[in-house]
């Protein structure tokens, strides 16, 4: 995928109603990830997380979609957990359909804002597709 469909596709997911079910598996296929890594990782073959409702995918990112008002403490949570540096995450990210807040891991830059602006910061997360 380009940087034009990657920002279309987040920006398409951002409009949408919040599913903190789904969100995950939607914000990685806006990257560009296959149907089949998406069914793995939703089957839990390859998500390597330790956290309830999490999703770790190796060498790229652990995120997680908390309660509302929990984002800040969700993102320390992900920051702290031994998985999320065993499994080598590149970006850490957190939200609860009000808030959305990530971090590059190598770089320490964040990101924190409000759900529907997360498209503005779609180069952020370029390296992940």
């Amino acid at each position: 995928m380009n940087a034009l469909e990657i920002e279309e596709a987040i920006s398409r997911l951002a409009e949408q109603p919040f599913n903190a079910a789904d969100f995950p598996y939607a914000f990685l296929e806006a990257f560009g990830n296959k149907a089949t890594t998406l069914q793995r990782l939703k089957s839990g073959n390859t998500n390597k997380t330790d956290i309830n409702g999490a999703v770790l995918q190796h060498n790229n990112v652990h995120m997680a979609v908390c309660p509302i008002g929990e984002a800040t403490h969700m993102l320390a949570t992900l920051k702290r957990n031994p998985a999320t540096t065993r499994q080598k995450a590149k970006y850490i990210l957190a939200t609860d359909g009000e808030d959305f807040q990530a971090e590059d891991l190598s770089s320490g830059e964040t990101i924190a804002c409000a759900y529907q602006d997360f498209p503005n910061h779609f180069g952020f997360f370029l390296p992940l597709a």
